[in-house]
């Protein structure tokens, strides 16, 4: 299923910045430290399993739940 990379970080963002465009920003450019750069992922990216596996640990570590996504 491609895009699923796409779908944690606009989940991840949207739930841990509150919608807060500012916090948006900081958050992008803490996945970009992290290994993960948002701007490289779209709807038709394939899905690798070592960002994936990033960004569950990412979100556990921010508390933000992937359930359903």
């Amino acid at each position: 299923m491609a895009g699923k990379i796409k779908k944690m970080i606009e989940h991840i963002i949207s739930k841990k910045s509150g919608n807060d465009s500012t916090l948006a920003s900081s958050l992008n450019a803490k996945l970009c430290l992290q290994g993960v750069i948002p701007k490289k992922y779209d709807a038709s990216s394939p899905d690798d399993p070592v960002i994936i596996g990033k960004l569950q640990t990412i979100a556990a570590e921010w508390g933000v739940s992937l359930a359903g996504v």
